[in-house]
């Protein structure tokens, strides 16, 4: 039951999920076994695992511990949707999984979870890799690409999303360089993105948030590419906080600025960015790091962990069915 090769997340077993802790990263890598959902709701967020299509197939996993255990399916898919409010894909996971159990009888309801989980465990990791075809033709040989937070195999269920456009144009022989921005204030840009290109073989220079600018003017960037959380109608997208700065940059400095979503992160419910529900976290992640007091403890904090950039700053949206192109 998708034991897998290669860097994920997780997986799920007969024992229970298995995930990779990603707040130990890049120091341990420390994997946990969970056999409830409660423990995986916590995990999603305290940002054990993190990354809209890994939250999405958490979810859908952790529905098949409540499954496994006979829980009350209604309640424990209410507490997963209490976890995380700006990923679509944890919306969307839950609903596909809820529409196999909510119409299988009693007797047939663990097989009808389980099976709906892992379609969609598999559709994203296809997805991934659809994404990553359509996006490689974007690429150029020498390209230097910037990105912001973490969309590699860690964020996804499969190769990963903007990174996984990287991984896709490196394959077809494109020597390709990333530029990676730490992403405060939980840096995993710095944790994760780096961590992940150096275990691939990927050239990455780390650089701070506030060097965006100056990098893209200075190391010769030629094009963003970036993941996002929900997807408005309009073309709208909520990412992780500081990716509409870098999106004003590039726009500013005339660099394309690609966005690599699956289609399960577009909501058409939404009409614009004003819409999307957008995620504000405790103050002390942004007083502190890893532990460490950096601010008066007494100091107000506004902490969003998303925001949103404007559809005019996109120059396509990278998906598995193609790349898409204004207007949205």
């Amino acid at each position: 039951m998708l034991v897998r090769d290669g860097l994920r997340p997780f997986f799920l077993d007969a024992r229970g999920l298995h995930l990779l802790d990603q707040r130990a990263l890049p120091h341990e890598e420390r994997w946990q076994l969970f056999t409830d959902v409660e423990q995986v709701a916590a995990a999603i967020e305290t940002l054990a695992v993190r990354g809209a299509p890994a939250i999405g197939g958490a979810a859908a996993l952790g529905m098949v511990l409540a499954a496994r255990a006979g829980l009350d399916l209604a309640s424990a898919d209410a507490r997963l949707r209490k976890t995380r409010p700006t990923a679509k894909n944890l919306f969307g996971a839950l609903d596909e999984v809820k529409a196999a159990w909510s119409t299988a009888s009693p007797d047939a309801r663990l097989a009808a979870v389980v099976d709906a989980a892992e379609r969609h465990v598999l559709a994203d990791e296809a997805a991934c890799a659809a994404m990553g075809t359509h996006g490689a033709e974007l690429v150029k040989d020498g390209d230097v690409v910037i990105t912001i937070c973490h969309s590699g195999a860690l964020a996804t269920c499969g190769q990963g999303t903007g990174l996984g456009v990287i991984k896709s144009a490196r394959a077809q022989g494109k020597q390709v360089r990333v530029i990676a921005l730490e992403t405060r204030p939980l840096l995993q840009g710095a944790r994760l993105t780096a961590w992940e290109c150096l275990r691939e073989h990927i050239p990455c220079t780390l650089i701070t948030d506030g060097m965006s600018a100056f990098a893209v003017e200075r190391l010769g960037v030629t094009r963003a590419v970036v993941g996002a959380d929900r997807i408005a109608r309009d073309g709208s997208t909520a990412n992780k906080i500081g990716t509409r700065t870098l999106a004003t940059v590039c726009a500013a400095a005339r660099v394309p600025f690609h966005v690599a979503a699956p289609l399960s992160t577009f909501d058409r419910s939404l009409a614009s960015g004003a819409d999307i529900p957008i995620e504000e976290r405790a103050a002390d992640e942004v007083r502190s790091a890893r532990g460490m007091p950096l601010a008066p403890a007494d100091v107000p904090v506004w902490n969003p962990s998303f925001d949103v950039t404007p559809p005019a700053l996109v120059t396509s949206f990278i998906t598995e069915r193609g790349v898409l192109t204004p207007p949205f």
